[in-house]
């Protein structure tokens, strides 16, 4: 199952990441670069939905794609988070509380799994709202104009990406409690 098409789907975000940098050092202009990253951004990410309903309707669904899925994510939304940094359109807090969360709940669920807990800290809603609060708020901070000549991308993109980091601290913070029994029974 490592060369499925929705394994394949996955992997073209790891290699999304090298050619969304990439399009920042492009000599265009900077609207240009701004578009041509943000659409990258948004095609490669729908391709999280994707993969996962290919995997399931063509029957190709495996334990290295359930691995290898969210790994993906993750690589995708932290780069970008900090080519925002690096660009002045996020602040360095937000990038530290999102990939600080990132590495703490993967752990945690590394951890969990050892342990035949995993089910504990199986995703919920709060993970899923912040998963689209960052889907939104970082196309949005890429694009950094107004779109459609009405909405200020960059000002609705600050406004997502601090819901997104509350989000982050939030979700952290369930998975810990919902892990603390079995952090406590394992600590004695």
């Amino acid at each position: 199952m490592f060369w499925t098409i929705p394994t394949i789907m996955t992997w073209t975000r790891i290699v999304a990441i090298p050619l969304i940098i990439g399009v920042f050092y492009l000599p265009i202009s900077e609207a240009s670069r701004n578009l041509v990253a943000t659409v990258m951004f948004v095609v490669f990410a729908a391709t999280d939905w994707l993969d996962g309903y290919l995997a399931r309707k063509l029957n190709q669904t495996s334990s290295f794609g359930a691995f290898l899925d969210p790994v993906a994510d993750k690589f995708l939304v932290c780069a970008c988070v900090l080519v925002l940094v690096h660009l002045g359109r996020a602040d360095v807090f937000v990038a530290l509380i999102i990939i600080g969360r990132e590495i703490a709940i993967s752990a945690l669920r590394e951890w969990m799994a050892q342990i035949g807990a995993s089910k504990s800290v199986a995703v919920h809603m709060i993970g899923k709202l912040k998963t689209v609060s960052q889907m939104v708020a970082i196309p949005f901070l890429l694009y950094d104009g107004r779109l459609f000549g009405v909405v200020d991308t960059h000002l609705w993109g600050v406004w997502l990406i601090w819901v997104s980091a509350v989000l982050t601290i939030w979700s952290m913070v369930y998975y810990l409690q919902k892990a603390l029994p079995e952090i406590r029974a394992r600590t004695k």
